[in-house]
C-alpha cells in the first residue's frame, strides 16, 4: 500500500511540474495567446480572467475523466466541446451575477474561452486518458501554471504602463481590498507602450526567452571536480 501511495505521490509531482513549468500552456504550448494578451493590462484583471479559466478546466476535465469509457471515439471531440461550452456558459452566468463590474471589464473574452485550445487539449490529451483524480490535478497546475502567467504579465505591465499594482482589486475581493493598491513614486513617468497591445507582445516575449534561458542553464552539466593522487618519488 505505501508503494502505491509513493507512486501516485511520485505521479502527481510529475503533473504538477509539467502543468506549472515544463508544459506551461502560456509560455511553451502558447496556447490561449488572445486573452492573455488583450485583458492582462492590469493584474486584477489576469487573476479574474485566470481563475475563470482554471474553474472551466477542473469541470471540463472532470466531467470528461468520468465519461472517457462511455464516449465512442469518433464523437468524441465533438462531445468535449460541448462539456466546455456547457462549463463557459455557467462560468460566465456566475461572474456576471458575482462580479459584475469585473465581467464587464472582461466582456467577450470570458465566453471566448471556450476557443482556449488549451482546455480542449487537456481534455483530449489527459482527461480523456486517466484516472478522475490524475485529471484533477492536471487540471488544477495547469489552470495555475496559467494564471500565474496571466497575474505576472499583468503586473509587470501594469506596474510599467501606469505605475501602480493590484489596482481594483476590490471587484474580485470586495470592499477589503479598497486599499490594496500600491503606487510607485509620483515622480515615476509611466509608459503608455506596456498597457497598450505591442507592450503585451514584448513582455510576453521578455517572459518567454527568460523561462527559455533559464531552462538551458539547467541542463548544463555542473563541472565535478576529481580530486587527483599525484605520487613523488624520491
Amino acid at each position: 500500500m505505501t508503494n502505491v501511495w509513493q507512486q501516485k505521490w511520485h505521479d502527481y509531482q510529475d503533473i504538477a511540474q509539467k502543468g506549472l513549468w515544463n508544459n506551461n500552456q502560456a509560455l511553451v504550448a502558447l496556447l490561449g495567446l488572445c486573452p492573455l494578451l488583450a485583458v492582462t493590462n492590469n493584474s486584477v484583471n489576469g487573476l479574474g480572467l485566470g481563475l475563470a479559466t482554471m474553474a472551466v478546466l477542473l469541470t471540463s476535465n472532470i466531467l470528461v475523466s468520468l465519461i472517457r469509457h462511455h464516449v465512442p471515439s469518433e464523437i468524441r471531440i465533438p462531445v468535449f466541446i460541448a462539456i466546455i461550452a456547457c462549463a463557459v456558459t455557467v462560468i460566465d452566468m456566475m461572474m456576471h451575477a458575482y462580479f459584475y463590474t469585473l465581467h464587464g471589464i472582461l466582456g467577450i473574452f470570458i465566453p471566448l474561452i471556450v476557443t482556449n485550445c488549451a482546455i480542449l487539449a487537456r481534455a483530449e490529451a489527459f482527461a480523456s486518458k486517466n484516472t478522475l483524480d490524475k485529471s484533477i490535478v492536471d487540471a488544477l497546475f495547469i489552470g495555475i501554471g496559467f494564471t500565474l502567467v496571466l497575474i505576472l504579465l499583468g503586473a509587470v505591465r501594469e506596474i510599467i504602463g501606469n505605475g501602480t499594482l493590484f489596482d481594483q482589486a476590490d471587484l474580485i475581493f470586495g470592499e477589503v481590498a479598497q486599499n490594496w493598491t500600491l503606487y510607485l513614486p509620483d515622480s515615476y513617468n509611466p509608459v503608455l507602450l506596456a498597457i497598450l497591445p505591442p507592450g503585451a507582445f514584448i513582455a510576453l516575449g521578455l517572459m518567454i526567452a527568460l523561462k527559455n534561458l533559464i531552462d538551458q542553464k539547467a541542463k548544463r552539466p555542473s563541472l565535478v571536480t576529481i580530486p587527483v593522487e599525484v605520487k613523488v618519488s624520491n
